[in-house]
């Protein structure tokens, strides 16, 4: 699986980053400790079996002149996972640059073998993970830490792809 990704500014990213932290240090597995080298917040926009080298030139250029992107996240979404685990997000307001943005990636992967139906327009909901898989307990105690989670605003300022299968993560645009 290939996905192509938004990664936040260097304030935002400390800013979710503190609110991973927030999580694990009261006991929810958060993201805060994905041992992963190349882990970071970040907003999917899309993700399909493979994307060919002419398709992540094209998705480069749109990349660069798209960003950096301002953004809000607002509201936490949760998302089932396997059994009754529950995966706990930070929405990401849908703003009209942002879905236009998200249709023209969609756009150049027309092509794209094995799209990911819940990333595809009309179906994508723009979020932030903030959690891994958790028991519904773990859930109640993640808004019990956060209370009303607050607003936040920032900027989306880089672009990369990540290959599920070699686990590598490649900055966009790239040089081919």
């Amino acid at each position: 699986m290939r996905t192509i990704e938004l990664t936040c500014a260097p304030e935002l990213d400390r800013a979710v980053r503190a609110v991973w932290r927030q999580l694990a240090d009261g006991g929810v597995d958060s993201l805060a400790d994905n041992p992963h080298p190349a882990h970071r917040p970040h907003l999917t926009l899309a993700a399909c079996g493979a994307i060919g080298p002419e398709e992540l030139a094209a998705l480069g250029e749109l990349l660069a002149g798209a960003l950096p992107l301002e953004v809000r996240f607002s509201g936490l979404l949760s998302f089932s996972a396997r059994s009754r685990r529950r995966v706990l997000a930070w929405g990401v307001v849908p703003s009209p640059e942002l879905v236009d943005l998200h249709r023209e990636v969609w756009r150049l992967l027309a092509g794209a073998p094995e799209p990911d139906p819940r990333y595809v327009p009309g179906r994508w909901m723009p979020h932030l993970g903030l959690t891994r898989r958790v028991e519904p307990a773990g859930l109640v105690l993640a808004h019990e830490l956060l209370g009303r989670h607050p607003d936040l605003t920032g900027t989306f300022d880089a672009a990369r792809t990540f290959d599920s299968e070699s686990r590598l993560t490649v900055p966009l645009p790239q040089s081919l």
